[in-house]
């Protein structure tokens, strides 16, 4: 469960089918609730295979304490674990790719890439400690001294960086213009987000919505970048009108203090769903009306794209976007598949709720546009491809 897992998922399962023999080394399942699941508790090594794709996954350390120091016992637990199990896995390698964040996940790919004879390929989806620093996650010196540190040395012993937005390749070739860089987009499964496909819905039912609602969703992880504190202050000035509802429904750091702030404001049209499968997602998405998108107004977001983009698009579902940037100019002024407010404008914000909710015949057509384009541009067949034709060339 969760956006990197399901895009390096569905990437292993489409480079298999095209001949690539795949090996995944993980840990403990845990996400999103931090707490290890059911049947993985206190094991120290699990070998599976999930639909042909053979999976190791060796122990973590889990805490939903916020602090800086369980959150560095976090990552260093499973560099620690992965690189012990890693070394016992049996053969060499074409190559090693290593997702970031977590940037510190990078010592064990280095590691064990030396060990299996493998080239690096190091995965950037979030331009990681720079966006740490800058949203005030990370305030030590020392801290991002190191981590800076490593990042440069990463991208340098890399045969290949991937980036998942054109702005993280840009960003990195401006520091580092010797570094060889591929874009590596997020992509979606147009046969799985298929609105034609999803027959029997009873998720406005079951969660006590009217037929006549139209709700605004917002699925995803409940963090600091998003700023998700704006849906709820727009949603202040729609409390009378019965009809109009905001979903948030995720779990993250910030939870607990947005929920706290709905009970402040009395907001009666705000509801918080525990997340739910990607099995059940396309059955939600059938049942919203249109999805809010929000990040934080930095300067490092504008090279950003939100991954819930690509699966509220192939089911139809227009968005209300609030990142501004590389996401705006593919999604809203090339894709036409949404609306743009600028990010932490909460007036800007009602004013597109209201323009959205006053024409649902455009905000179907938006919906309409929004499959089109992302099954043109951000198709995971054609991604997989082109990347495996990358490979080829290293």
């Amino acid at each position: 469960m969760g956006a990197p897992q399901n895009r390096l998922f569905e990437l292993a399962i489409r480079l298999q089918k095209l001949g690539v023999d795949i090996t995944i080394l993980t840990a403990m399942p845990n996400y999103p609730q931090m707490a290890i699941y059911e049947g993985y508790q206190n094991k120290k090594y699990i070998y599976e295979e999930l639909e042909g794709i053979k999976i190791h996954r060796s122990e973590i350390f889990v805490s939903k304490s916020k602090s800086i120091l369980n959150r560095l016992r976090n990552y260093f637990s499973f560099v620690y674990s992965s690189a012990k199990i890693g070394k016992k896995i049996k053969g060499n390698f074409d190559f090693l790719m290593c997702e970031s964040p977590p940037l510190f996940l990078g010592y064990s790919a280095l590691y064990l890439a030396r060990k299996k004879k493998a080239k690096l390929i190091f995965n950037v989806s979030d331009l990681w400690p720079e966006s740490a620093e800058k949203l005030g996650v990370v305030t030590n010196k020392l801290l991002l001294k190191l981590a800076y540190d490593l990042e440069e040395k990463l991208y340098k012993k890399s045969s290949l960086v991937t980036g998942q937005t054109q702005g993280i390749c840009v960003n990195i070739n401006q520091r580092y213009p010797n570094v060889k860089t591929y874009w590596l987009p997020n992509g979606v499964d147009l046969n799985y987000y298929n609105p034609e496909n999803i027959t029997s819905i009873n998720w406005r039912e079951k969660n006590n919505f009217e037929v006549d609602d139209f709700i605004f969703l917002y699925a995803g992880i409940i963090g600091i970048a998003q700023g998700l504190d704006i849906i709820l202050n727009a949603a202040i000035n729609f409390k009378n009108i019965k009809s109009l509802k905001f979903v948030l429904m995720g779990s993250g750091p910030e939870k607990e203090k947005l929920l706290r702030l709905k009970t402040e404001l009395n907001l009666v049209n705000v509801v918080f769903l525990e997340p739910v499968s990607k099995k059940e997602m396309p059955s939600v998405l059938k049942s919203i009306n249109a999805a809010i998108i929000p990040l934080k107004k930095l300067d490092i977001f504008l090279g950003a794209i939100p991954s819930k983009i690509f699966e509220n698009l192939a089911m139809e579902v227009p968005i209300l976007l609030g990142v501004d940037g590389e996401a705006r100019e593919l999604f809203i002024t090339k894709g036409n598949s949404g609306l743009f407010f600028e990010p932490e404008n909460e007036a800007n914000l009602i004013t597109k709720i209201l323009e959205i909710t006053s024409n649902k015949t455009n905000a179907l057509q938006l919906g309409k546009n929004g499959r089109i384009f992302v099954n043109e541009y951000f198709n995971r067949e054609i991604i997989a491809n082109n990347f495996y034709t990358e490979l080829k060339k290293i």
